[in-house]
């Protein structure tokens, strides 16, 4: 209590330095992953409480956070060159505050170079630790000079506001952290281990954003079908999902990131059951060479994963998938990389979100000597999309004739006239209506279906 007290007094002190100037902004960008979205929606409701209005325009702002991914070494590559790209707003109003928050601050080297490099820089703040934002933030005011608080800390910042970028879409983060260590992946050293919220505090959040007329409601996680294994007396995904279906209320339930090896039948049924939970579940396989997987330490096999798929398929044979799959893991062999296209073949997935492996430093796949080219790397790549928009073309048909539940989310870029949305099974629809329909549920007839998305004619 004595520590919220302080937090209360330094916030309350910000206030009225604040109010003693005229208009002032913060301009928050958020790089990577949603869960970053999310916290990047948190560092703005502390800046809210605190007095700031907000700029799209970092030129404009007397604040400037960059919440950062490090999934990538481009992405920690392109936010530097940000950085030095903004020393001369420094330069020119010096009393501008640059801070750097999100996943690159929790590698000690990082914050390192950030302080000798970059003497632009005011303010580090660690992905737990968006409570201590007001008194770094006051620390700078104050000149105390560079100001940095890294710890990883086990409270999620409950009851803190959020400024949401929607207002009928929400993401809420129900654990943080990751314990899988696959060789290619920064995650678990960057956000550290698994830490599960309470499902009270949970089931609370959303229905008060149910309450607030959000529709989607965007369960988040670095791998949510572990969630509660960290706690005592807690109930698991599945329970919780079960829960959450039980509020009243116009709205969809959706989740990332599923690891296969937890996607138990327990949560396959429960996905099914749940009325209010999408008929579709986002399953990341990688690869679909068991070679492959063992050296990235995904701990399943390409015959447990097409267990599962057959499990939901076996519900509705037409059941909406999606994955990620990366091409070119060090070594990958031909007859690696035909296993993956012959799996895919198999799923029929409605879409794939695919990445050339880039070598990640920290990671213990950065240690093999990787013997296969970028020209053969490439080659694979395009071989696969090719494939896999014949799949989508082709599996798009099957919606032709049917009516599908979407959730509208604005206007076509390309189509005067003409709205966009996801369905139930997160297929992107495309029809014609009016924009009062924009963050409301809607019956499209589909009548259809391209490569990228289907289209229909909205039933009245």
């Amino acid at each position: 209590m004595r520590i919220l007290d302080k937090n209360e007094r330094i916030i309350n002190e910000l206030k009225k330095i604040i109010s003693e100037k005229s208009n002032v902004k913060a301009y928050v960008h958020s790089f990577g992953c949603q869960l970053n979205v999310s916290d990047g929606e948190k560092i703005k409701g502390v800046l809210k409480k605190i007095g700031y209005s907000f700029t799209e325009n970092a030129n404009e702002a007397d604040l400037i956070i960059l919440n950062t991914c490090a999934v990538r070494e481009n992405a920690e590559d392109r936010v530097f060159g940000i950085v030095g790209s903004m020393k001369h707003l420094k330069d020119e109003n010096p009393n501008l505050i640059i801070g750097i928050s999100g996943c690159m601050t929790a590698q000690n080297h990082i914050v390192e170079r950030i302080k000798k490099s970059y003497p632009q820089v005011d303010v580090v703040l660690g992905t737990s630790a968006i409570n201590s934002l007001p008194r770094l933030l006051l620390d700078c005011i104050n000149g105390r000079g560079f100001a940095a608080d890294t710890e990883e800390y086990a409270d999620f910042s409950e009851g803190l506001e959020q400024v949401r970028e929607s207002s009928f879409k929400a993401s809420v983060p129900i654990m943080f952290g990751c314990n899988n260590f696959c060789t290619y992946c920064i995650v678990p050293y960057v956000r550290g281990r698994e830490r599960s919220r309470k499902s009270d505090d949970i089931i609370r959040e959303v229905k008060q954003l149910v309450s607030d007329g959000y529709k989607e409601i965007m369960l988040l996680g670095q791998n949510v079908n572990s969630y509660g294994n960290d706690l005592d007396d807690e109930i698991s995904f599945p329970q919780l999902l079960r829960k959450l279906n039980e509020i009243s209320g116009e709205f969809i339930i959706r989740f990332m990131s599923s690891h296969p090896k937890d996607a138990t039948t327990e949560l396959l049924d429960a996905i099914w059951e749940c009325e209010k939970v999408a008929k579709h579940l986002h399953l990341p396989v990688q690869s679909g060479s068991n070679q492959i997987l063992s050296a990235m330490n995904r701990r399943y096999t390409a015959e447990n994963y097409l267990e599962k798929v057959e499990y939901l398929r076996a519900y509705d044979k037409d059941f909406s998938l999606t994955t990620d799959i990366i091409v070119g893991f060090p070594n990958e062999s031909d007859d690696d990389f035909e296993k993956t296209l012959e799996l895919i073949r198999k799923v029929k997935y409605d879409n794939i979100y695919s990445f050339i492996y880039s070598k990640r430093t920290g990671t213990k796949a950065a240690e093999i000597d990787d013997k296969i080219s970028d020209e053969k790397k490439s080659e694979r790549m395009r071989r696969l999309l090719e494939i896999q928009r014949e799949i989508t073309s082709e599996s798009y048909k099957r919606f032709i004739g049917k009516t599908l539940r979407v959730l509208v989310d604005g206007e076509s870029r390309k189509k005067p006239g003409f709205l966009t949305g996801k369905s139930n099974e997160f297929i992107i629809v495309e029809f014609e209506g009016d924009s009062s329909l924009i963050g409301r549920f809607a019956d499209v007839k589909i009548t259809d279906a391209m490569n990228w998305a289907v289209a229909g004619k909205l039933l009245k």
